[in-house]
């Protein structure tokens, strides 16, 4: 295979934690394109289905776009399938506290 000795050498001169974000942030943009591709929508489906324009979801599927949480949920949703997953949360449970008490436990704290 062919590499490209500049972005070599970039890529050994990035920090572990940015090594983390490109690698994480080009899975969630394969997951996305995935279900996409099962569902046998097309990229301008899923943007119209998004209320985005092609090109910023082209965006998202490059893998170098940062995506916030809030966007990536919209887009669990409108796909239908998680995106991501947290190791030992519970998507099902229902919150499982007071708001009165979890705001009272904050205000103890500010004491």
């Amino acid at each position: 295979m062919k590499t490209n000795r500049i972005m070599d050498e970039i890529r050994s001169s990035i920090s572990p934690e940015m090594k983390k974000q490109m690698e994480l942030s080009v899975a969630i943009a394969n997951r996305i394109y995935n279900i996409i591709e099962a569902n046998g929508m097309s990229q301008k489906e899923f943007a119209r289905l998004m209320g985005k324009t092609e090109t910023e979801v082209s965006r998202w599927l490059s893998g170098t776009h940062n995506m916030t949480i809030a966007t990536i949920c919209k887009i669990s949703d409108a796909l239908e399938e998680d995106i991501i997953r947290v190791v030992g949360y519970s998507y099902e449970a229902p919150y499982d506290f007071e708001p009165e008490i979890a705001a009272e436990t904050i205000g103890e704290r500010k004491k």
